[in-house]
């Protein structure tokens, strides 16, 4: 039958499991938008294209299930960049469609037109633009395909406005998913890494966001009992063992690093690391990170093994096959406890490194924000994160108790994922409290986003850690000598009022100044939101001039925090 690009693209949509959409409509993609009105497909007009990629990331993060995003052309589908960016680094599957001009025009430079697929080949698994209506089909199984194949990633697909009005002959009914292979593990390489487990006498299992894309975080904790291995996490795959779990060593490295996860690592003769990128900011300097320990490293993707130095032994494999397979192998070889005494003292040292978080002064320290963030929320409760120093206090500071429950802009560290992000959650889970914690410049990228949030009644919850600087950022100036541009007084003398800001777009907002302030605030927030469906902004207001514990190396990292 005859059938519009339009029309197609949105069957297929819909056969390929989307559920939602976030985007922007415009001229260079309303045929799209005529089909989409009528399809069983969530839509949220979001108010920064940008935004409508970090809202379909975050709802793939929470639900499991990839997401559209979709807008016009020109600078519209440019501002898509950043968003495909956080995705691609981030592993997160996300399907982008942005509007063109059309294909007669191309080559004429007419309005609004820009080469997209030729800019976002770095940040996707792959881009195209539709040149004939009849590729499409081919086109789409295709994209979906290498979404979910291999190291999941966004793809982005160009569509000339008159190919979106052209009719072929097409039958949805005929229209198959391509079916995505199986990693599994080399079974050699699976008996050589538990005997190498056999022969350690430290072993540590480093647990990777990798583990969350498959689902294997509960039988990566099954295989660290099994051995009496302590766990560490990286960024991405925090809460991926419980905070209060007698194996939890906490996070290894030189920012968002715990001091007991660096302790524990720094200890460790062999190290299974699984689902993990070795990133620079978990790693620090190499020579101290690799030491004399050995190294397996198990990853979907053969390009991430070797990438950053060579594993003693490399396994190419969806970690969740391979913990399997580690499980069974280690049952076979009747591979106990490899060092009971050893894992006894985690939890120990856990609770004599904790960072101090109690202070009590006013302005708070941003210490005590956290504090009082994980006193306020259940383990159900969502947490995004984005960037600069609130995130780095927030991978130190905060304790998750669920995996897939933390979902921050990892790789990318973006400036502005976190209310998107955070409104992409609600979507998926309406049910649960959703926070983010951001800083008082962080929140100026996106935050018109709080709009959305408010017009489509997903009450996130949105706590300022405002410090009225660029911590971060004269944190790294000061190490270099100097300080310029990097003060915002403004943004605590009454100048810029985040309280107003939260109320224009919807919210019920305070201030506060005081850690029992702030704990009565987030109390009116949770019961607010339930009960208004309006989100809710807290300025908390915070020493300007606190610096966060780091270094260049995981054994010579700086505390900066006071002890009273």
């Amino acid at each position: 039958m005859k059938m519009t690009v339009a029309e197609a693209l949105v069957k297929i949509m819909v056969k390929e499991g989307i559920h939602q959409a976030f985007g922007i409509p415009g001229a260079a993609i309303n045929p799209v938008y005529k089909y989409l009105k009528d399809a069983p497909i969530g839509h949220y007009t979001m108010r920064h294209e940008e935004a409508c990629v970090h809202a379909a990331d975050g709802y793939r993060r929470a639900s499991g299930e990839i997401a559209l995003a979709i807008c016009s052309a020109g600078p519209g589908a440019t501002n898509f960049v950043t968003g495909l960016y956080t995705a691609f680094i981030d592993s997160m599957p996300v399907f982008c469609v942005v509007g063109q001009a059309n294909l007669g025009q191309l080559a004429q430079e007419p309005f609004q037109c820009v080469d997209m697929p030729d800019i976002a080949k770095t940040v996707t698994k792959k881009a195209w633009s539709l040149k004939k209506a009849e590729d499409l089909p081919g086109i789409l199984q295709e994209a979906f395909y290498l979404m979910r194949e291999g190291r999941p990633g966004p793809v982005l697909l160009e569509l000339p406005l008159d190919l979106q009005k052209a009719e072929f002959e097409f039958d949805i009914d005929a229209y198959e998913s391509k079916p995505v292979p199986v990693v599994k593990p080399d079974q050699a390489k699976i008996e050589e890494a538990v005997k190498m487990l056999a022969a350690s006498k430290n072993p540590i299992i480093i647990m990777g966001g990798g583990c969350f894309l498959s689902g294997c975080a509960g039988k990566v904790v099954e295989l660290a009992e099994k051995l009496a291995i302590p766990v560490v996490t990286t960024y991405q795959a925090k809460g991926g063992i419980p905070e209060d779990h007698p194996l939890n060593a906490g996070h290894v490295g030189i920012q968002v690093g715990q001091p007991v996860g660096n302790e524990f690592f720094l200890g460790s003769d062999l190290v299974l690391a699984i689902g993990n990128r070795f990133s620079d900011r978990h790693t620090g300097d190499l020579k101290t990170y690799r030491g004399d320990r050995k190294f397996i490293h198990i990853n979907i993707e053969p390009k991430q093994i070797g990438m950053v130095f060579e594993p003693d032994l490399g396994i190419v494999s969806d970690a969740s096959l391979a913990v399997d397979a580690l499980l069974a192998e280690v049952e076979k070889q009747g591979l106990g406890p490899i060092n009971p005494e050893r894992a006894a003292t985690v939890a120990v040292r856990r609770a004599a490194l904790e960072r101090k978080t109690d202070y009590d002064c006013s302005p708070m320290m941003p210490h005590r924000v956290f504090r009082e963030v994980n006193e306020a929320f259940d383990a159900d409760t969502y947490f995004t994160e984005g960037c600069g120093i609130t995130q780095i206090w927030s991978g130190q500071l905060q304790k998750i108790y669920k995996a897939g429950k933390y979902l921050p802009s990892g790789g990318a560290g973006t400036l502005g994922y976190e209310v998107p992000a955070a409104f992409g959650v609600k979507v998926a889970h309406p049910e649960c409290h959703v926070v983010t914690v951001v800083g008082d410049f962080g929140l100026t990228f996106m935050g018109e986003e709080i709009a959305v949030a408010s017009a489509f009644k997903k009450p996130i919850i949105v706590v300022v850690v405002n410090n009225a600087y660029l911590g971060l950022i004269r944190q790294n100036q000061k190490g270099l000598g100097f300080e310029y541009a990097v003060d915002m007084p403004y943004n605590q003398d009454g100048t810029i009022d985040y309280v107003k800001l939260g109320e224009a777009y919807g919210c019920v907002a305070e201030r506060v100044f005081s850690p029992e302030e702030l704990k009565m605030a987030l109390v009116r927030a949770k019961a607010s939101t339930e009960a208004s469906g309006r989100p809710y902004v807290i300025d908390a207001i915070c020493i300007k001039t606190q610096l966060c514990d780091m270094g260049n190396s995981i054994a010579a990292i700086k505390s900066w925090a006071p002890e009273e």
